[in-house]
């Protein structure tokens, strides 16, 4: 029997995954290691390379050394990560400055520099992005895609530009500092907007990095999810407390892989994810976009296959805001400064499960109180950096529990609003399988059933599905399994949610007005937070 190690860099720490090799794949442990993300006050949001590094080889050592497993037995490591930064190196490998995360939204002035001239669509001009859509049948749009950011840099940091050798995503800088190859995954090139998906060309765009100002030089080789980018070398071996030439493969990004460990692989077959960031994902044959509502169909793990991905920028982090401002305090949850885990009543986990316990204690629809999730700005279906969170129509009578359950049916409401959004283009599945750290809860998985009308399926290891889909690809480089069409039935099925058509009634009230909130207030974001 072998192992693989898979890492799944996600935006506030990493998670080290040990898998064993065999007729299953089956997590043996895992560690966790934290760091940073800074926000800026322009808008920036960035974190630190090196924090990332040493996160990922304490975890490291440490779960070698809580498991016992000795290096020699690992047999390939593999990445899920966080896509959409931009990773800038020089030709050591070394970072020429902190990388901006995919939450960066500092270049809405660069975006309208370069974004061309003429009549505007989505924020392009229209020869820009009729010429993205021809050559990848997606553009950026957003002010939050990697183009603006680089050229951010490009503009407001001459001395780092002229220094660029490579411009890596953030699992493809960790692959570096491991391998020294300078590679992106094909999901990676494609997140991009500069790679070019036509049948029989899947490269770099000679045409799209001279009408939006890249040096293509600055773009690095692609690989396949499966493929080895290359070994693990002796300083990096040593610092990881890992074995010397161990493969690494490409893995993929979050956005491709947790699909893959939540076992949607197939055509048609739908995924929600609700970790600090949430989605909905529906598996295509064809490349299929969405300008209007900033839906566009990302390149997949399996070569002909691609994901119709709706993405909104805070999910899981807003129950973690109410863990935080809520629940944190003396008043309403956490009641009598007692630790609900001192409780003679019932022992939780964790305050995250009391908080779910404590939210049935409120009736369907939060007695009227709608949350609004969008607490860093907001990308699909309406792209608007000055969008935030409110609560609205609190009465004398509202208390935390109806906020707090409020807050997860917003998620629930806007997770909607995408699914329904990509119905327009694509036929999403009557069955979804519901998976991250919000899977967890049945409360919210019912709540999701509910919201929805969908049968909703979560899947063992739902918190670690990206890791899951990481070990799943170095599995099919290793050959333990023949063909990637095979990863699916690596994963199982943990419970099954029924809609309850009683609630649907409130529900359905509560979304019509959730939809109109942000047209009601987009001006007046724009005076507060512009």
């Amino acid at each position: 029997m072998g192992y693989i190690i898979s890492y799944d860099v996600g935006t506030t720490g990493v998670k080290t995954c040990l898998f064993a090799l065999g007729d299953e794949i089956t997590l043996v442990d895992g560690a966790y290691g934290a760091y940073k993300l800074y926000v800026l006050d322009n808008g920036g949001a960035e974190q630190d390379g090196d924090e990332w590094w040493e996160a990922m080889c304490q975890s490291t050592k440490g779960l070698l050394a809580k498991t016992g497993i000795d290096s020699s037995e690992i047999h390939g490591i593999s990445f899920c990560s966080q896509m959409q930064g931009l990773t800038l190196a020089d030709r050591d490998g070394k970072l020429l400055r902190r990388p901006m995360s995919y939450m960066d939204q500092r270049a809405e002035r660069t975006m309208e520099k370069h974004s061309g001239k003429g009549i505007k669509i989505a924020g392009l001009s229209v020869p820009k992005l009729l010429r993205s859509l021809l050559l990848t049948t997606a553009a950026p749009t957003s002010v939050k895609d990697p183009v603006w950011k680089y050229l951010w840099v490009k503009d407001h940091e001459p001395d780092v530009y002229g220094k660029i050798h490579k411009w890596l995503d953030v699992k493809e800088y960790l692959i570096c500092r491991m391998t020294g190859e300078f590679v992106m995954t094909k999901d990676s090139a494609y997140a991009t907007f500069l790679y070019d998906t036509r049948k029989g060309k899947w490269c770099w765009s000679d045409s799209l990095c001279k009408a939006y100002g890249i040096n293509k030089e600055h773009l690095p080789r692609v690989i396949d999810c499966t493929e080895k980018a290359g070994i693990l070398r002796e300083e990096a071996a040593r610092e990881l407390g890992l074995k010397v030439g161990t493969p690494v493969f490409g893995g993929g990004g979050d956005a491709t892989l947790i699909g893959v460990g939540a076992g949607c692989i197939k055509p048609g077959e739908t995924h929600i994810y609700s970790g600090t960031s949430g989605w909905v994902s529906t598996v295509t044959e064809k490349q299929v976009v969405d300008i209007v509502s900033m839906i566009a169909a990302t390149v997949g793990a399996k070569s002909g296959i691609f994901n119709y991905f709706a993405e909104m920028e805070t999910a899981g982090k807003c129950f973690e805001w109410v863990k935080e401002h809520l629940a944190l305090d003396e008043i309403g949850i956490y009641l009598k400064k007692q630790d609900v885990a001192e409780s003679c009543e019932t022992v939780f986990m964790s305050l995250y499960d009391y908080l779910s316990y404590t939210v049935k204690k409120c009736p369907p629809g939060s007695n009227g109180v709608i949350f609004t999730p969008w607490l860093h700005g907001n990308r699909c279906p309406f792209e608007d950096s000055n969008a935030a969170g409110m609560f609205f129509n609190i009465k004398i009578d509202t208390g935390k529990t109806e906020m707090i359950r409020a807050v997860l049916e917003g998620i629930g409401f806007h997770l909607r609003w995408m699914l329904e959004c990509e119905e327009k283009k694509v036929k999403t599945s009557s069955v979804i399988r519901f998976v991250g750290g919000g899977a967890l809860s049945d409360e919210t998985c019912q709540i999701l059933a509910d919201i929805t009308g969908r049968t909703i399926e979560t899947v063992e290891n739902s918190q670690d599905v990206g890791a899951v889909g990481a070990a799943l690809m170095a599995a099919v480089g290793l050959g333990e399994i023949p063909n990637i069409d095979d990863v699916a039935d690596y994963v199982k099925i943990k419970e099954i949610f029924k809609p309850n058509a009683d609630n649907r009634a409130v529900y359905d009230k509560n979304y019509a007005v959730f939809k109109k909130l942000h047209g009601a207030n987009r001006k007046f974001f724009k005076i507060l937070n512009d």
